[in-house]
């Protein structure tokens, strides 16, 4: 039993990673990564909705009919997106500003729905919060790495600390819609040539 729940949690930090593996959730890794501080307050958030949804997907999956079940997913995912939404205007507001429209967003991510799916109503809860908890983990270092590189590229610092020196030329294109391709096309190259050893 604990084999096959640390399986499903292994499952998304490597095997099945959501942007990288599975090509989901592309528009937040293109959009909130300008910063390490921005990518990392999304995959949290992405997280709380993906481990709560799937434990109420699972929790309920021989009770809600097969003719309404997307639909019953999708309010069981935007009740908890509200949940984070409102958490993060009461407590970090200056991040719930900068993250804006992509918080609400987490509705129609297609990795919370296809969890609810294709996970979550075939499994029992506790399988579902440990696939739920390892694809957010799994998303939140994806969302972190991009961010990563397009911070300290695009602006020359890491979490708001210099990293090259005053004589470093940023690379503006980084942070532009652009140069999220490029960073995202870049780390896809790494991971397959990983994968391929």
């Amino acid at each position: 039993m604990a084999q096959s729940i640390l399986k499903e949690f292994n499952k998304g930090l490597w095997e099945q990673v959501p942007p990288f593996r599975l090509v989901l959730g592309l528009c937040p890794i293109l959009a909130v990564t300008k910063s390490v501080e921005n990518a990392v307050g999304m995959g949290l958030a992405s997280t709380f909705v993906f481990v709560f949804s799937n434990l109420l997907v699972a929790m309920l999956r021989n009770i809600i009919p097969s003719k309404v079940r997307i639909a019953a997913y999708i309010i069981i995912i935007a009740t908890f997106v509200t949940v984070v939404e409102l958490v993060m205007q009461a407590y970090t507001y200056p991040l719930f500003l900068k993250l804006g429209i992509f918080i609400p967003l987490i509705v129609v991510n297609c990795i919370a729905l296809g969890r609810a799916e294709a996970f979550a109503s075939k499994n029992p809860p506790l399988a579902s919060v440990a696939d739920g908890l390892g694809m957010g983990i799994g998303y939140t270092i994806s969302l972190a790495v991009v961010g990563a590189l397009r911070e300290s590229l695009g602006n020359g610092t890491l979490l708001g600390h210099t990293v090259f020196g005053p004589d470093f030329l940023p690379f503006r294109f980084m942070l532009e819609a652009p140069g999220a391709f490029v960073c995202l096309g870049l780390v896809l190259c790494v991971m397959n040539l990983i994968g391929k050893k």
